[in-house]
């Protein structure tokens, strides 16, 4: 169904329900990743426990991520929106792009960080994952370096992401929120609420 056919038969175009239970699980993850990041740089009296919530959850996100660019690959995602130009979803495909890229690329540095500084990553219990770089404090400091770089990059990307939702959500109100609900939701299409199931 395209935007169009959607729009005048009053629907929503949506993603898959497995792209949306992905979606919804990995964004606290990620949020509460971000937070707990900065804290960590910020008190040094709670650094170990964040530490060890740190690892463990930059090991599932990474996990989340690989699932959930294999679900993007096999699934096509529903069409643009009429209200959105041609700029804006070149803009939109472009920072998903950007986001999967920081959501895989930073846990990996993150996990070649610990590894450099002969630390382990601790998942839960005994499990641990294997170093995947050679023990260097030169590169440790290099790795973790980039780590913060790519940290500050993922909020950027990941708060753009939000605006641009808000701004689509309480501004335009095109229902491009209901593209990735989980809950009943209502599409405005020619002036008329239409109730959509999930």
């Amino acid at each position: 169904m395209s935007a169009v056919e959607a729009e005048k038969s009053g629907t929503a175009p949506r993603f898959t329900i497995v792209s949306r239970i992905l979606h919804w699980t990995m964004a606290p993850m990620v949020v509460v990743q971000l937070i707990i990041g900065v804290t960590m740089i910020a008190s040094l009296t709670y650094y170990p426990l964040l530490l060890a919530i740190h690892r463990p959850l930059g090991v599932a996100i990474l996990i989340f991520a690989t699932v959930r660019l294999a679900n993007r690959l096999t699934h096509r995602p529903p069409p643009f929106l009429a209200t959105m130009g041609r700029a804006e979803r070149r803009i939109a495909t472009w920072s998903e792009y950007a986001l999967y890229a920081l959501l895989l690329i930073q846990p990996v540095i993150g996990w070649a960080t610990l590894s450099a500084a002969r630390l382990p990553v601790i998942v839960v219990g005994p499990l641990r994952l294997p170093g995947i770089a050679p023990q260097n404090l030169d590169l440790y400091a290099m790795l973790r370096e980039c780590h913060g770089v790519l940290a500050f990059l993922l909020f950027a990307a990941f708060t753009a992401h939000m605006c641009a939702v808000l701004f689509h959500t309480l501004v335009l109100r095109d229902g491009l929120l209901d593209r990735m609900a989980l809950w009943p939701t209502k599409f405005r299409a020619a002036g008329q609420d239409t109730q959509i199931g999930s």
